[in-house]
């Protein structure tokens, strides 16, 4: 196995630093192509979530320069880079993917929205060609492993997700949200997540903007709201007592001077913004105004920390699963490995089994159907006999993580051609699905 990742993620990387190598969803396919245009790369997949970016692949040698990439790719310092970022090479590579897909590695343990956001990365990644045989197996696994962990514990039963833990905030600020007005500019999933939440504790009103008008309203509908042309945001914003933004915006979208207006016009009454985006779409300095609470998403891993102790049973029994399941992946790899060789070796000894009996079909004259028949059994035997040997020494090589020694000693005493591709496994996943959240 050739896999190679690299990354940074909430725990690795501040918010700041994170924010400099997110990667819009518009740019993920020509991300994808560049990397598997990097020397030594076979096939590729980018992840890029609020909380993470990540670099899965599968290498010529195992050793390519991921770093290179990501410094040439973010046009960033080795300084600036390097001291934030997680590398793994191979079996724990496996083991990342595996922990990311089962949400063991999100912010808050158990949330549902990765999955989506992986398989999003995957399908991109399967549209542009960049991951193929290889990632298609790691994945494809990934996604089985992922629902087995949600069937078999419990890691995803609370309620607990970053939405949660936003209204949380908002109820210590304003004690009570019955009747406060909400607005939700960007209308992706954790948005409206956080707006059922928002509503389940007494909101009331909601606006929604949106760059694409027409997302706007598809999103009002939901919650019978009003959807808000992007050209008119200022001029309504300062109606809500709570911001839920998250845009694709490559800068802030408010600034201290926004601010300043909102205040105005509400009279001092308090606003409280949730900025979900990377990048920020809330400049630092709108929370210096005396009114205006801010919480971006290095805030709200700081709340979320509280409900952890809740999960860590759960999370020990879904991380021995993935232990296992990682096991059970090396094992299949390697025992696929060796088809290549037994096929080589079958092929090999039927061909000199051909080739003897029509070198002796003419001295043994005509012969009846069971003669025939008992000619052919006897000839098969033999060679299933001869093969019997290092087939099984090939299997248990594969089990014993030998296999590379055996199925060169095998090949040299049978003079075998390598294969040159190893056959595809089947692919054991659910859907791939279009639709996801924020890790």
């Amino acid at each position: 196995m050739r896999y190679q990742l690299i990354g940074v993620n909430h725990n690795s990387a501040p918010l700041d630093v994170r924010e400099r190598l997110a990667i819009p969803e518009s740019r993920l396919p020509e991300a994808c192509r560049q990397l598997t245009s990097h020397p030594g790369i076979d096939e590729g997949l980018v992840v890029s979530t609020c909380n993470r970016v990540e670099l899965v692949t599968h290498t010529a040698n195992g050793a390519a320069d991921l770093r290179q990439f990501l410094r040439d790719h973010f046009q960033l310092t080795s300084a600036e880079l390097d001291p934030h970022l997680y590398e793994f090479h191979d079996k724990d590579a496996v083991r990342h993917v595996f922990r990311v897909a089962s949400s063991l590695d999100s912010m808050v343990v158990g949330e549902a929205q990765i999955l989506g956001q992986v398989k999003e990365a995957y399908a991109t990644a399967r549209a542009v060609g960049s991951a193929r045989g290889q990632l298609e197996q790691l994945f494809s696994r990934a996604f089985t492993v992922a629902k087995r962990v949600r069937t078999e514990t419990a890691v995803g039963s609370s309620s607990v997700s970053i939405a949660s833990v936003a209204v949380e905030l908002a109820k210590k600020i304003f004690g009570d949200l019955k009747g406060k007005t909400v607005f939700l500019i960007g209308a992706g999933k954790m948005s409206e997540l956080a707006a059922r939440h928002l509503m389940a504790h007494g909101c009331t009103s909601i606006f929604v903007s949106n760059r694409t008008y027409d997302r706007a309203l598809g999103l009002a509908r939901k919650f019978d709201a009003q959807a808000i042309r992007f050209d008119d945001l200022y001029a309504t914003c300062g109606q809500a007592d709570i911001v839920i933004t998250s845009t694709g915006a490559p800068h802030a979208i408010f600034q201290r001077e926004h601010g300043e207006r909102f205040l105005q016009r509400r009279k001092n009454r308090p606003m409280f913004f949730i900025d979900i985006a990377v990048p920020r779409d809330v400049s630092p300095g709108m929370a210096k105004l005396g009114g205006i609470f801010v919480y971006n998403l290095d805030d709200l891993q700081q709340a979320v920390s509280s409900h952890v102790a809740d999960r860590r049973k759960e999370a020990e029994l879904a991380e021995a699963i993935i232990s296992v399941e990682v096991e059970r992946f090396e094992a299949r790899l390697q025992a696929l490995d060796v088809v290549p060789t037994i096929v080589s070796l079958q092929e090999h000894l039927e061909a000199i089994r051909q080739a003897e009996m029509d070198r002796v079909r003419g001295r043994l004259g005509p012969l009846t159907p069971d003669q025939e028949m008992a000619v052919e059994a006897l000839t098969r035997g033999i060679i299933n006999k001869v093969m019997h040997t290092p087939v099984t020494a090939l299997k248990a090589a594969a089990r014993d993580q030998e296999a590379t020694t055996v199925m060169d000693v095998v090949r040299r005493l049978f003079n075998l051609r390598e294969k040159e591709k190893r056959p595809s496994a089947t692919t054991e996943t659910d859907e791939v699905s279009n639709k996801g959240g924020r890790d």
